[in-house]
């Protein structure tokens, strides 16, 4: 496919009253087109006047990484959800995206960020830390973005991420040789930073809403109805507040599991929030040793593809967090 590989195509609507600025990403990951596909449809939708824009400011990005989404792979020199940040000297493609993607998070209130996964499984939307005052990430946002997660649509909601990569950095250092260490970026502490720890280390909130797997073709769907509802809780569209979900299910992502050869193979193929038991084999590595379940939990991102010193599999929990 073509697409211009050198800009971002950045679609603003700004309304005459004041009110929130949200900003909607698709395809972070270029072979993740569910957000695009959903986009394209809600900027119709503004363009032919089927809906209209009440107060604030709506900005969509529909293809936020255009060299991987031409390549039709997840990155295109490097993971552009990883280690986000401004750089001065950038020394990638997604360093220079990322020169243009940061000022843009950091002037707008709530980001909502459209993904989907490696393998087949339920939609689920990601939620950032309870409310604290800690070094790792410190927020004052929590309720907002209970609020808004439990509307979105999907029923799911996982909690843990920027926590659970520290841990995973702190184990992939004490792992990781000289060699593997000059070509990942996933040793350094901010490894875990992507679009969403960037938005609320500048005040906003954010979810990533995980819209199924890759080629599910009901993915779309769940983008575009979570950005019609996102709109409609802002009060940025005429339309009713949406219902929260009569029923959410919360879990907390406790460990990420790396894989660290290209022999390592999983046991079966696992789907996300697959249920397993504490001990049950969940891989073997290629020395023969079994990778088991650390408790009772679920299977979650499971990638039989990954790269050797990235992550393999999450484990996750139930989480006590009431939303």
């Amino acid at each position: 496919m073509t697409q211009n590989t050198t800009a971002l195509r950045i679609h603003t609507f700004a309304g005459l009253q004041p009110g929130p600025k949200l900003l909607v990403l698709g395809a972070v990951h270029g072979n993740e087109v569910c957000g695009a596909r959903g986009i394209e449809r809600i900027v119709a939708e503004f363009d032919i006047g089927e809906l209209t824009l009440k107060c604030g400011q709506v900005t969509f990005v529909p293809i936020t990484n255009p060299l991987a989404y031409q390549l039709q792979q997840r990155m295109g020199d490097r993971n552009l959800n990883r280690n986000l940040r401004p750089n001065t000297e950038p020394v990638d493609y997604e360093d220079r995206i990322a020169n243009v993607l940061c000022p843009l998070l950091a002037s707008n209130d709530v980001l909502l960020d459209l993904h989907s996964f490696h393998t087949p499984g339920e939609a689920f939307a990601m939620l950032g830390p309870r409310n604290n005052s800690g070094d790792l990430e410190p927020f004052t946002h929590a309720k907002e973005e209970e609020a808004l997660a439990v509307r979105l649509g999907p029923r799911r909601i996982v909690e843990g991420w920027l926590d659970t990569y520290a841990r995973g950095v702190a184990n992939r250092l004490a792992y990781a040789s000289a060699d593997m260490r000059a070509q990942m970026l996933s040793t350094d502490p901010s490894y875990g930073v992507g679009t969403t720890e960037y938005m609320r280390s500048k005040g906003g909130y954010a979810i990533t809403l995980e819209c199924g797997q890759h080629a599910d073709p009901a993915a779309p769907e769940v983008a575009y109805q979570a950005i019609r509802n996102t709109l409609a809780l802002l009060g940025l569209i005429d339309a009713p507040t949406p219902e929260p979900h009569p029923a959410p299910e919360v879990l907390r992502l406790a460990e990420v599991i790396d894989r660290l050869h290209p022999e390592d193979a999983f046991i079966k193929p696992w789907k996300s929030f697959d249920p397993i038991k504490k001990g049950e084999p969940i891989g073997k590595r290629h020395d023969g040793s079994i990778v088991g379940a650390p408790g009772d939990g679920f299977v979650v991102f499971p990638n039989p593809n990954s790269l050797p010193g990235n992550e393999w599999f999450y484990f996750a929990e139930p989480s006590d967090r009431a939303v």
